[in-house]
């Protein structure tokens, strides 16, 4: 599993390639946490392109996320999942409280319109 966050316009982009697990959770918690402080983040976007496999914990991972962006007036948004992350987030709810988008390109013009 790795990690890799960019920032563009105070959003964080947060790519994210293996699996999404209680193994990984906490990593990606504790490095996603740091840079939206560091880098004075206001929103976050997860790019999904390259995970293979998501369980409860990543479900875990995005609410805690929203709860902390949300509460700074951001938007948490999900790109470019596969079917299978499709249906967890579907049954999950978490489609309630983050935004899909096809692709980065497409969140981040969607959130520089916002402001």
């Amino acid at each position: 599993m790795s990690i890799m966050c960019t920032s563009e316009n105070r959003t964080l982009i947060v790519k994210i390639i293996g699996e999404i697990d209680h193994c990984s959770s906490n990593e990606i918690k504790n490095k996603t946490d740091k840079e939206y402080k560091r880098l004075n983040s206001k929103n976050i976007i997860f790019d999904l392109s390259g995970v293979t496999f998501m369980d409860s914990s990543g479900i875990g991972v995005i609410m805690g996320r929203y709860k902390n962006v949300n509460a700074n007036g951001g938007i948490v948004a999900a790109a470019a999942i596969n079917k299978e992350l499709k249906k967890i987030f579907e049954i999950s709810g978490l489609f309630k409280i983050v935004k899909y988008y096809e692709n980065i390109e497409k969140a981040l013009n969607e959130f520089s319109l916002r402001g």
